[in-house]
């Protein structure tokens, strides 16, 4: 049985990038920190890799101060939904067809 992988992501192979949208699919929104803290991630590595999946428009990002601090938070757009969805979905069926 032939299983297709077209619809697997190329933008969540990285395991950081995968995590990210993982967690903002359980979270409609997480800061910068949280994500930082969950994924055990370096602030230059996370910050590239929100970027990355920012270009391809997967997540949003929402920029605001608190306590005269910056706070960056960041949340899963309609489009990154569908494609991680997809993303999911195909892993699914892969898995499934090896049984």
């Amino acid at each position: 049985m032939k299983i297709s992988i077209n619809g697997l992501h190329k933008a969540f192979e990285n395991r950081i990038r995968l995590g990210i949208m993982s967690a903002l699919a359980v979270n409609d929104v997480l800061d910068f920190i949280s994500l930082k803290e969950y994924l055990d991630a370096t602030d230059g590595n996370l910050a590239s890799h929100l970027k990355a999946l920012e270009k391809e428009k997967y997540i949003g990002m929402e920029k605001s101060f608190v306590d005269r601090k910056p706070n960056t938070k960041y949340f899963m757009t309609k489009e990154g939904k569908q494609a991680f969805n997809q993303h999911l979905q195909t892993l699914e069926k892969l898995i499934k067809s090896q049984k």
